[in-house]
């Protein structure tokens, strides 16, 4: 053979080994499920979502197979009833063999070519035997009769607890570059240190939660794509910011940037992020919080990094972004200037008050038809004499109408004004945003309080949420030095 021709056989050779190790091969055999389409199926946070189907053949056998490799992760297969029937790893090495029978798991499962698998089915294998052990344990627990008894079942949960442990250790010290690995170690929680180690010798719960708050991602790479693909790493980022990180925007803001920078390096991983906490704060849980949604559309959306977003969505996120800039807690209100009954203007700046209390509401609402009459009457009872005044702002309905509403439920005392006949739509057609943008109105009644010098102090409260934020600052006020 030439030497020429010899190179071209080596070269065809190492083509046809790095063709055959790419994409993915998984042949399974899931019996009793014949002539009928089988899923392989991902996890994504809380999602579980479908990455391939195959129709099995008469034999219950079939392969899912495609030309890219799958994203790293822990992935499971449904039956045709659409039920998980067994969880596998996928990482590096994505040819391999399963087998399995509905009628006997998971004693029946057998993976074939893939030791990271092996390795997983003989951790479930084990987990499942202790964990049905230790569920039947909590049971006797439940029902024991005696201190005795408690003491002694508590005693056999706590060894075999341990025993679950020791063997994930053991796993951990024996193939410690594996997958199962480096899952084992990021859903471990960090181990505080007995009380004799803690400042002074004794037990410090301020250490406790700065120990385990500093050591809870020790083992949790956030450059580690895999991790975005397994149902734990979403729960376990939700109990950190829910039970570790101050909910104030500042702090929310701090974390959330840390955690976006180490993770760019890590397409998936900064993805996931990005779109878990554009969601979490695009519409958030506590008042004040939308400031962390604004922060992220200015320094990531806005700014070109994160072009995963859909042009459709980003438009979505600047109009919601934009409707929040103007009505951040602590910021001034924007001026509102309205007209009372009399068409006399009346704006929002030349109400003096310790408080003003903004109600945007509709006299043909449902909602506000409860409510109205329920902040008039706290109103009188109570803000009148504390320095409170309300400012009512008609947002729909006809003109007779609101004065209807106003004189049959005797809202007397109220700043009531709407906006001058087409003012807002002119604001609008000049490009300028209208009161409804500026102040977030998308659903009435809604209420702001704003403080003597028309600072948002609260917003989209309820009335009985709103008392108790003047009730508090009210407090503060009456406080020495």
């Amino acid at each position: 053979m030439s030497k020429q021709a010899l190179l071209f056989l080596i070269a065809a050779i190492a083509f046809s080994t790095l063709n055959a190790q790419t994409g993915y091969e998984i042949n399974v055999e899931l019996k009793p499920y014949k002539n009928s389409q089988v899923y392989l199926g991902y996890y994504y946070g809380e999602v579980r979502a479908v990455a391939d189907s195959v129709v099995l053949d008469g034999n219950s056998k079939g392969t899912f197979k495609g030309a890219e490799p799958l994203p790293g992760g822990i992935y499971f297969i449904v039956t045709p009833a659409k039920q998980i029937m067994l969880e596998l790893l996928i990482d590096k090495d994505q040819q391999f063999s399963i087998s399995a029978d509905s009628a006997n798991l998971p004693a029946s499962v057998k993976f074939s070519g893939s030791e990271e698998n092996r390795l997983f089915q003989e951790y479930s294998f084990f987990t499942g035997s202790k964990g049905q052990q230790i569920s039947e344990l909590n049971h006797q627990l439940a029902t024991a009769k005696t201190k005795r008894d408690s003491a002694e079942i508590s005693t056999r949960i706590r060894r075999y607890t341990g025993e679950l442990q020791q063997f994930r250790d053991s796993i951990m010290e024996k193939y410690p570059d594996s997958f199962l690995s480096t899952l084992f170690k990021a859903m471990e929680e960090p181990r505080i240190p007995p009380a004799s180690k803690h400042p002074g010798g004794k037990y410090d719960s301020n250490f406790v939660y700065h120990f385990y708050k500093d050591h809870y991602w020790d083992d949790m790479a956030y450059t580690d794509d895999r991790m975005v693909r397994t149902p734990f790493f979403q729960p376990r980022l939700e109990k950190y910011y829910r039970d570790l990180v101050s909910p104030s925007p500042d702090s929310l803001i701090k974390e959330i940037d840390h955690m976006l920078l180490y993770s760019r390096a890590s397409k998936e991983m900064y993805k996931f992020l990005m779109v878990h906490f554009v969601q979490q704060y695009i519409n958030p849980q506590y008042m004040g919080q939308d400031a962390v949604f604004v922060h992220l559309f200015e320094k990531y959306i806005n700014a070109g990094k994160a072009d995963f977003f859909t042009p459709q969505y980003r438009e979505f996120a600047a109009k919601r972004a934009y409707s929040l800039m103007a009505n951040l807690i602590g910021n001034p209100a924007p001026q509102l200037n309205m007209v009372d009954s009399l068409n006399k203007p009346l704006p929002l700046y030349d109400v003096k008050a310790e408080f003003t209390v903004i109600c945007f509401w509709d006299p043909t609402c449902s909602h506000c038809k409860e409510i109205v009459p329920k902040v008039d009457s706290i109103y009188k009872a109570k803000w009148k004499d504390e320095g409170v005044t309300v400012y009512g702002v008609k947002t729909d309905g006809t003109k007779a109408e609101w004065l209807k509403f106003i004189q049959d439920h005797h809202l007397n005392g109220w700043k009531h004004v709407y906006p001058a006949p087409g003012k807002d739509e002119a604001e609008i057609a000049a490009g300028r945003p209208g009161y409804k943008q500026l102040y977030d109105v998308y659903q009435t009644p809604l209420l702001y309080l704003l403080d003597k010098d028309k600072r948002i102090i609260a917003k989209k409260l309820s009335y009985l949420q709103i008392n108790e934020v003047i009730n508090g600052k009210l407090r503060s006020e009456k406080k020495p030095g």
